[in-house]
């Protein structure tokens, strides 16, 4: 040694080893884990396990639920394979241009099946009334028959004029009673509990369906379209009231505070304060509810209510698959049309610029089409 000092060599500073597993050899410059942050990940590992749990705990009740499900609606008995070949069979009587080899379903374009459709169209005034006008002594007389003969501008479409005159009247009759009691059932009009009341009153309609309250009506005059609109007007009043009422509750309390500051009464703020931010929603849920009224028109129908949903059900009855065929093709036209003015209109209330009518939407399908598939 030279005095200067021991060096590492000589072990005179190297640390002391207790052989614990703990032990370091980096002389303490890096710190262990915090032991919060390792509780906080052993939380986040405990919470995906239950969560992953509860996921699979949902499936197991969902798959028996579903099973017991197909048990009750007799689904394993039903043997539905025994009868692939009557189906296929009765598609050809749907769809005339389809026919069957050896089982199979093959499309053949035969313009003879279009026509049938057509024919039984015009044999029940299904979307034309031909013998509406057949009051008219000229040509100059057909807008007054328009105007003042029975249905006015919606006798002249036939069948599908009687299932669209349900669902208009029906609507306009519920529209009143479903604006009072969407307002009344609103917390911020009426405090708990009055507004219970009208929030149950709109809840013990919506729980009986259109079709018995049709049912219930009958004794009112039998089922026909007069009974039938009556359901459609009660049903109304229930899914429309719900939706207003919704809608007032989600509002901004600003102009209400503005209203109330001015010395408005309770009546004023209501129409100025609340009304006046929900005039667009509510034009856009009275239009979404007529769209679904329209659909019940059908429904109620085939009970006897009149309409597109009479014929359909009285051509079920005679087997007649090829002219039930042509009354959906009729009801599909009736309600995406309706859908359509619909969309129309909610986007011009909405201010969308970018809204497009029947021609635009037909003639850049096949370009949306395509930008969707290349996105």
């Amino acid at each position: 040694m030279n005095g200067d000092g021991p060096t590492p060599e000589d072990g005179a500073d190297a640390p002391e080893s207790d052989g614990s597993p703990d032990a370091r050899t980096d002389g303490g410059a890096t710190d262990g884990v915090d032991p919060r942050v390792r509780e906080r990940f052993e939380d986040i590992v405990f919470a995906r396990r239950v969560r992953a749990a509860g996921y699979a705990m949902l499936f197991v009740v969902v798959g028996y639920l579903f099973y017991k499900a197909l048990q009750a609606v007799e689904w394993f008995e039903a043997e539905m394979s025994q009868y692939v070949g009557t189906f296929v069979e009765a598609l050809g009587d749907f769809f005339p241009f389809i026919v069957s080899v050896d089982g199979f379903p093959f499309v053949w374009f035969d313009p003879r099946g279009f026509l049938e459709y057509w024919a039984f169209m015009q044999e029940r005034n299904l979307i034309y009334d031909s013998e509406f006008f057949a009051e008219a002594g000229g040509f100059l007389e057909y807008p007054i028959v328009l105007l003042t003969g029975p249905g006015g501008p919606l006798g002249i479409l036939g069948e599908a004029g009687v299932t669209l005159s349900m669902a208009i009247a029906g609507t306009v009759m519920g529209f009143p009673l479903a604006l009072a009691f969407g307002i009344l059932g609103s917390e911020r009009v009426l405090p708990f509990p009055f507004n219970f009341l009208f929030r149950g009153v709109m809840s013990s309609i919506r729980a009986i369906p259109a079709l018995v309250w049709a049912l219930i009506y009958v004794p009112l005059g039998g089922i026909g379209p007069t009974t039938a609109t009556l359901a459609i007007a009660t049903d109304t009043i229930g899914n429309l009231g719900r939706l207003y009422t919704d809608e007032l509750e989600e509002i901004e309390d600003g102009p209400i505070e503005a209203m109330e500051t001015t010395g408005a009464d309770k009546p004023q703020t209501i129409v100025f304060g609340m009304l006046s931010q929900v005039t667009t929603p509510f034009i856009a849920w009275t239009l979404y509810i007529f769209e679904i009224n329209v659909r019940i028109a059908v429904t109620l129908g085939i009970i006897g209510g009149g309409g597109l949903g009479q014929i359909l059900s009285v051509q079920q009855g005679l087997f007649a698959f090829t002219n039930m065929m042509a009354t959906i093709l009729v009801i599909m036209i009736l309600i995406i049309s309706v859908e359509m003015f619909s969309q129309r209109l909610r986007s011009y209330l909405r201010g969308d610029d970018e809204a497009q009518g029947l021609i635009q939407l037909v003639v850049g399908f096949p370009q949306r089409m395509a930008e969707a598939v290349l996105k």
